[in-house]
């Protein structure tokens, strides 16, 4: 099902492709975009620059929201709760788009389960300062005490934990059935979606030409969008190799007991426990048990070859957490386990810029494990970036690594 309403932002740049065009020098007003990559970056882009009125080729190795992807898997957490005023923002626009496509595509991606922020004794998260961010936005946020938590949260041990924020309007994302819907929406709009593995073209004269296709072939386009997660790296070595560490990352799903819905979605929202150590979790939402993982950077990890078995370690430390802070789910059983990755930056913020060798080719990436959330208003500002109507937003700029 179509999209019942066009962004206020895609009629704004609909309107300017005739100008976009002829300062290109295209040889037609309707550029042609191919975008590398159908994960959460690259596929809202996709979308946002077809309806925008671009001709967009979308290609992906494996599919969207593969096994190998960042943005695959079952669930995301998607929470307004930042130290840096411009996030708020975009996962703000983002739950509107979120809603919005949910409803018009009859897909049920986003569940509203509220997220609870624990802070531990001596966290450095100032929390006034969280808090007046989201209150300068309007965003509803409660802070809670430890005594107020005991009572709202009984099944929770609150052992060294000061305070909460708690987020009524957020929770949980299916992020692979996400990535899928917005391929289904893509294509059926009008958007060209092929499986394929892609190799950068050579650049010459300040732009790049082609890209090579798995089949020999090569595909030609005004503009090139690579938004390949973790293999962005390998890509582009020396524009990216420098600023992105790719790391393995462990997630576990505990079994919960029979009928009891305790550490369900509604009796309890998603959360993370930030102290020393962050952890977050899931809880049993799509009968896939309660999920939780720890956020710490894992070891290095390669997206290709690496065998995506779980450690003894974590399997080890994630049952004796559960245990400490759920002492109901204490033994519970691991169900399902998962080995993913981050696409880290140096200082946890995106790359969205353009090639510091070719002006059309664009470098969409470094998620830092925070970036599925935020994939339709990235997407809403990379497509306004390329088609010429925004300048390129100084946090995800490049030229921040030089200074």
């Amino acid at each position: 099902m179509a999209m019942r309403r066009r962004t206020f932002i895609g009629t704004v740049l609909a309107s300017s492709l005739s100008t976009f065009g002829a300062t290109l020098g295209l040889s037609q007003n309707r550029p042609h975009v191919a975008v590398i990559g159908a994960g959460a970056f690259g596929g809202w882009t996709a979308l946002h620059l077809l309806r925008s009125g671009a001709k967009v080729t979308l290609l992906d190795a494996w599919g969207p929201g593969h096994s190998r992807a960042s943005s695959g898997g079952e669930s995301r957490v998607i929470r307004h709760a930042y130290g840096k005023h411009i996030y708020v923002e975009m996962v703000k626009r983002s739950l509107e788009l979120w809603h919005e496509s949910s409803e018009a595509w009859d897909r049920p991606l986003l569940h509203v389960s509220g997220v609870l922020h624990m802070y531990q004794t001596g966290t450095s998260i100032d929390l006034d300062a969280d808090g007046s961010r989201m209150s300068e936005l309007s965003v509803p946020h409660e802070i809670l005490q430890h005594d107020d938590l005991a009572k709202r949260y009984p099944q929770i041990n609150l052992d060294n934990i000061e305070s909460a924020m708690y987020e009524p309007t957020t929770g949980y994302l299916l992020a692979r059935r996400a990535c899928q819907a917005v391929v289904d929406a893509f294509v059926e709009e009008g958007g060209d979606y092929r499986t394929a593995y892609v190799q950068p073209g050579t650049v010459s004269n300040g732009r790049m030409a082609n890209i090579a296709m798995s089949d020999g072939s090569n595909l030609s386009a005004d503009q090139f969008i690579f938004a390949c997660g973790p293999w962005l790296k390998n890509m582009f070595p020396e524009a990216l190799g420098p600023h992105l560490k790719i790391s393995r990352q462990e997630m576990f799903y505990f079994g919960t007991p029979a009928d009891d819905n305790r550490y369900d979605a509604g009796a309890l929202p998603a959360w993370t426990d930030i102290g020393d150590e962050v952890w977050y979790g899931v809880p049993g939402g799509e009968q896939r048990g309660f999920k939780i993982a720890d956020d710490a950077m894992g070891p290095p990890h390669d997206p290709s070859s690496t065998k995506r078995l779980v450690s003894e370690k974590g399997i080890k430390s994630a049952s004796d957490y559960i245990g400490y802070r759920f002492p109901g789910l204490k033994g519970a059983p691991l169900i399902e386990s998962r080995v993913c990755q981050y696409t880290n930056t140096p200082d946890g913020d995106f790359i969205a810029d353009r090639h510091p060798e070719a002006e059309n080719t664009w470098l969409l990436g470094g998620g830092s494990g925070h970036g599925f959330k935020l994939g339709p208003a990235l997407g809403e500002m990379v497509a306004a970036q390329v088609l010429g109507e925004k300048t390129v937003e100084e946090t995800f700029a490049l030229a921040r690594f030089e200074k």
